[in-house]
């Protein structure tokens, strides 16, 4: 296997060079977040041999000692590093683990030599109190786990895609669990296992009251087997309550929120298309990677393979910078209400497969009731594609491949 460039990601951050903004790498842990501005790095010193880069990663033994200071002392010890006269770009990773480091931020910021990126694992970097802050000096760049596309390049895997599909969703995107696969899934599924209790322990056990982990982990096994599924905590609550796993709404949905706020899953609201209204109830979660599911539920790849894709198509659609909602006309659901930068709109519903003529019905049942004329996608694993009265249907591997077109 061998490094490949997050190319989506690093032309965002070259746009971005130079640009009076800080540059915000948010994701889940282990996602390639360091390799990522490590990649930059490389690109700025190919531009210019003679740039100036400070880069320091809090989680490396190197520079630990700085997660112990307060924010003024690490912003002395940055400033002592620059070079005079010349822009220096600087280079944070793993910053929430200085104390008040909202306050570092800005003071890196106002300084008129450094050009700032950090990165983060969990979203308290972009909490209500330090968007204030930082409003209209930070951009967010949401790294994820290897797309299909990057995880086909990684592996080299590319003569047989479909064989590698079913590989990518028992392994996930997570470049050292690709790697470690090689030598045997198990080896991939003790890693996952081992990432998910370093973000445990370091981005929801230190900043949240737990109440028991038993429980916690019984509405993260809810999650992860519901992806795809309308949920609330209200059921959740029900369903754990009856299997004499007692535990209110409340804390359910302060559990859900701790796995938000830490990039393991993904919250998706519904939109009423015919009204044009946001709604608020019944909203779906999806996994920032599959391979957890694996890792954590031994769940058999068979096991709910149409929703297993639709949380694939939804990490795509959001590599691919979109808004994305759940979609309500009338009594039917939309899969996905898909919103692009250029404010354009699709509609996509996605099927492991609509081989049997009922199934088909039913998936194109919800495109029917929409009055307007925004493109329209059906998107399934049968090799066969067509139109059905202006519905494009499109093979997902080809979908995923093809991420340009």
């Amino acid at each position: 296997m061998r490094a490949i460039n997050r190319k989506r990601y690093l032309d965002t951050l070259s746009v971005l060079k130079d640009k009076n903004l800080i540059k915000v790498a948010t994701g889940v842990r282990r996602c390639g977040k360091s390799t990522l501005m490590t990649q930059f790095q490389e690109l700025i010193r190919k531009e210019n041999p003679k740039s100036s880069i400070l880069a320091i990663n809090i989680d490396t033994p190197d520079f630990r000692f700085l997660a112990e200071k307060n924010w003024k002392e690490v912003y002395d010890y940055i400033i002592k590093h620059l070079k005079k006269n010349v822009t220096n770009y600087v280079f944070i990773d793993e910053v929430q683990n200085v104390a008040e480091f909202e306050k570092l931020l800005e003071g890196l910021y106002v300084h008129p030599n450094i050009d700032l990126y950090v990165t983060g694992s969990n979203a308290f970097l972009l909490s209500s109190e330090l968007a204030t802050l930082l409003t209209g000096r930070a951009y967010e760049i949401n790294v994820l786990p290897f797309s299909f596309a990057e995880y086909l390049e990684f592996t080299g895997k590319t003569s047989n895609p479909d064989r590698a599909f079913a590989e990518y969703i028992r392994i996930g995107g997570f470049p050292e669990a690709v790697r470690l696969s090689e030598d045997g899934n198990h080896f991939a599924n003790e890693y996952l296992q081992m990432v998910f209790k370093n973000i445990y322990e370091n981005d929801i056990s230190k900043r949240h009251i737990i109440y028991g982990e038993e429980s916690y982990q019984e509405v993260v096994n809810y999650l992860i087997d519901s992806v795809g599924s309308s949920v609330s905590a209200g059921n959740i609550s029900k369903v754990l309550t009856a299997n004499k796993k007692k535990i209110d709404n409340k804390t359910v949905s302060k559990y859900i929120n701790t796995l938000v706020e830490s990039y393991l899953f993904y919250k998706v609201n519904r939109y009423d298309i015919k009204g044009k209204t946001h709604l608020t109830t019944q909203e779906k979660y999806y996994m920032v990677d599959l391979g957890f599911r694996n890792a954590l539920l031994g769940k058999e790849l068979a096991s709910d393979a149409g929703h297993l894709l639709e949380n694939i198509i939804y990490l795509e659609l959001k590599r691919r910078n979109n808004q994305i909602w759940i979609g309500k006309t009338n009594s039917l659901e939309v899969d996905f209400v898909v919103r692009n930068n250029n404010g354009f709109t699709q509609y996509i519903q996605v099927s492991q497969t609509v081989q049997n003529i009922k199934t088909l019905e039913r998936e194109l049942a919800p495109f029917e009731n929409i009055a307007d004329h925004y493109e329209k996608l059906l998107i399934t694993m049968d090799y066969d594609t067509g139109t059905y009265n202006g519905i494009k249907k499109i093979n997902a591997i080809d979908w995923l491949i093809n991420a340009e077109k």
